[in-house]
């Protein structure tokens, strides 16, 4: 047999379908940096990226063991495409739990300029910019959302999102086009203002 670890990921996932522990041992050695830190951008919590790399692994072997991995060719592709649903799924779960408004209250503390030294004023605006762009990609259509997510977190070139899509690059492109004309109409709809202090 040749050595696993000059093998294709594919040669890996149907290795370890068969039984071979150390082909995924193989196959996570290889990913497990890109996908935490794809994991660790988005969610910004080192525990709860931890959390999700757990659960996207364990969800990776369980689907392989019951023989759902289709997507032949493109195994990256497949499993961030289970960490970005893991994480969607916690986003969701969290803002169910922690829905909190301001809105009875008449002085917003976290908005007032004089509260603050202006370089910690910016570092939050920077941090509430970055926040409502994830809650706006988080209202786009689930096709539109896969591919914003893939593009600018994972940093995956549009032919690797075709690719892992099943979609031509055009498609891909248009989708993109179409995310950000959505996430402009929903910055303006709801007066969020995306514009960096510095």
């Amino acid at each position: 047999m040749k050595d696993l670890k000059i093998m294709t990921d594919e040669e890996l996932v149907e290795l370890y379908a068969f039984g071979n522990n150390s082909a995924f041992d193989v196959l996570l050695s290889r990913h497990d940096k890109s996908l935490h830190s794809y994991i660790y951008y988005i969610v910004r919590n080192e525990d709860l990226t931890e959390d999700i790399f757990q659960d996207t692994f364990l969800k990776a072997i369980m689907m392989i063991k019951q023989g759902r991995y289709t997507d032949m060719g493109k195994f990256k592709a497949w499993i961030t495409r289970i960490a970005h649903n893991l994480i969607i799924d916690n986003f969701r779960q969290e803002r169910i739990e922690n829905s909190i408004s301001n809105d009875e209250v008449e002085v917003d503390l976290f908005n007032d300029r004089s509260l603050s030294d202006p370089n910690i004023e910016d570092e939050m605006i920077k941090d509430q910019v970055y926040a409502d762009v994830r809650r706006l990609v988080e209202h786009l259509p689930d096709n539109q959302r896969e591919v914003v997510m893939m593009r600018f977190y994972q940093d995956m070139s549009f032919k690797e999102i075709a690719d892992a899509t099943g979609v031509s690059i055009n498609t891909s492109l248009g989708r993109m086009r179409y995310a950000i004309l959505n996430m402009r109409r929903m910055a303006e709809e709801n007066h969020i203002d995306l514009a960096l202090p510095y």
